[in-house]
């Protein structure tokens, strides 16, 4: 009765139904897929095999309808016989990509744009629109209104990639996660497997407190994500405003530039007026002499002809009766004209006054254009030096000695060798230079008057209060603010440096007045009282230029 009955494969005796009875089928086993039979339905109604898409009544109604057809080719297969049925699967399995990746059955093809078609569709390409993770199949929308929904049989988004979804030891869906390992686990696995007595927990508890902490990471990165995209916003801002600085100042100093060569124009045409003008005078004053000292040597050569002729006289008489001649006066002729030495010399000095006049000028008006300030009128405060520190009489040098100056107690002085300017700076841009020795150590800065004057903390730049630039045995440049001292790459080249003030920008910058100026370091912050300049001396000295 071959052909008759249908043999189940999954036990030792073998199971044998009357194929007309169309039995509830336990399990069919089709290379790695699980074909799992739900009870027959109506007889009466047709069904589509998802193999080989057969529309008949001659189905069997389970989880998957699969024609009888399909069913023995499978069995035929198993038992090694050659099938005599025309299974259209086998056209679908031809036509069908599959192939193990990593380990990982891809099941389901793709069709030419990369997605996902269903398995059962063989003669055309349909999308799938889930996947069942049980049977390791994708699925249209007509093959999955027939798919069982049971829980057993997972369904997901469409994926090429099922097999990752099942346990590699017991081929049972990965339904939890195990905390020791850090792995996903079958429930063989738990009872009986490798994780035995591990803590787990279900994938959902553990995708829930994952996606809450994916949650909290997202606000965190997008609060930071606003919070660069302001700072972003901030900086092009000031990008904007500098340039709207930049444009200004350049407009500025394009008119002091103009200015100023103007100036010299007018400066230059004036001293090139004097010199002509003295050129001038200078001609005529030599034309004038010239024309005396002809007129002196027209009458010298007379006299030489009166004193030649009388010599050539042969008669005694004649030559001893010529009075003119015995005039004392007769040879001393003044010549009646200025030293002829100082006539050719310019006035040079007033050339250099002219220069130096028209300079100030010229420097007062660029300061004035940048709204610049010089050292004017810079001086020391003697009633603020420590007694190691000695004061010029012009009050513009500071210099350390060896000899206590013996200064009379005052509130404001320094324990130490320190000393500050009688004047204080609250407002404007200013410029100073000053000079410094090439040896010892020596601090040039500024500082609030409210700075403390005795004790460790009244350095300055060992405070909040006070902003320096130091310099030891001609090495090596420091900046030093609230006791933070940061070295400076810059190698000494010059003993002469800038000090440049702007009270409202908060800035605070050091120049090596060499050429070309050399920026060595500029302070930004926000000042809050008036500004002092600073300087402290050990073995060394420090002057402000006028």
């Amino acid at each position: 009765m071959k052909g008759d009955f249908i043999s189940s494969q999954g036990g030792a005796q073998p199971y044998l139904f009357p194929r007309k009875a169309r039995p509830r089928v336990e399990s069919i086993s089709v290379g790695h897929t699980l074909l799992t039979a739900m009870a027959s339905a109506d007889p009466s109604e047709t069904l589509t095999c998802p193999n080989c898409q057969n529309s008949s009544a001659d189905t069997d109604t389970c989880e998957h309808n699969f024609c009888w057809v399909c069913i023995d080719c499978m069995l035929d297969k198993q038992r090694g016989v050659r099938t005599q049925h025309q299974c259209r699967a086998e056209e679908r399995r031809g036509q069908q990509v599959g192939s193990h990746d990593s380990g990982v059955q891809q099941v389901g093809s793709h069709d030419g744009s990369g997605g996902i078609t269903c398995t059962y569709c063989v003669h055309s390409p349909v999308p799938a629109v889930r996947s069942c993770v049980m049977c390791e199949a994708s699925l249209c929308d007509t093959h999955l209104s027939v798919h069982s929904r049971s829980p057993e049989h997972p369904l997901i988004e469409p994926t090429t990639a099922l097999r990752n979804r099942k346990c590699a030891v017991h081929k049972k869906i990965l339904e939890y996660y195990c905390s020791a390992d850090r792995a996903c686990v079958c429930v063989s696995c738990i009872l009986f497997g490798d994780h035995r007595g591990h803590r787990v927990e279900t994938l959902n508890v553990v995708s829930e407190r994952k996606k809450k902490r994916l949650k909290n990471d997202l606000k965190k990165l997008n609060s930071r994500s606003e919070e660069t995209a302001k700072k972003i916003q901030t900086l092009q801002g000031q990008r904007r405003d500098g340039q709207e600085r930049a444009s200004e100042v350049s407009g500025r100093v394009s008119a002091i530039f103009r200015d100023i060569r103007r100036r010299l124009d007018a400066m230059e045409n004036t001293v090139l007026s004097h010199i002509s003008q003295q050129d001038e005078q200078l001609a005529l004053s030599l034309s004038t002499l010239v024309q005396q000292l002809e007129l002196h040597r027209n009458e010298l050569f007379r006299r030489a002809g009166y004193l030649e002729e009388l010599w050539n006289k042969v008669d005694p008489l004649l030559v001893i009766q010529e009075q003119e001649s015995e005039r004392e006066d007769f040879c001393d002729l003044e010549e009646g004209a200025a030293d002829t030495h100082q006539i050719y010399h310019l006035d040079q000095g007033l050339m250099a006054v002219t220069l130096h006049t028209g300079l100030q000028d010229i420097m007062v008006a660029a300061r004035k254009g940048l709204d610049l300030q010089g050292a004017g009128d810079i001086l020391l405060d003697v009633d603020t030096a420590g007694n190691d520190i000695h004061i010029s009489s012009d009050l513009r040098g500071a210099s350390w000695s060896h000899v206590q100056q013996n200064y009379p107690e005052k509130p404001g002085r320094f324990q130490y060798d320190q000393v500050l300017s009688t004047r204080s700076f609250s407002s404007g841009r200013h410029f100073w230079e000053v000079e410094t020795s090439e040896s010892g150590v020596w601090f040039v800065g500024m500082c609030y008057p409210s700075i403390d004057r005795r004790g460790r903390q009244s350095w300055i730049g060992d405070n909040n209060k006070s902003w320096c630039l130091r310099r030891y045995d001609n090495v090596q440049y420091t900046v030093i603010h609230d006791s933070k001292w940061l070295q400076l790459p810059h190698n000494v080249s010059c003993p002469h440096l800038g000090i440049y003030l702007d009270y409202e920008a908060g800035q605070l910058t050091f120049y090596e007045l060499r050429d070309p100026i050399r920026l060595l370091h500029t302070f930004t912050t926000t000042f809050t009282q008036p500004l002092h300049l600073a300087f402290s001396v050990y073995k060394a000295w420090v002057r402000v230029q006028d």
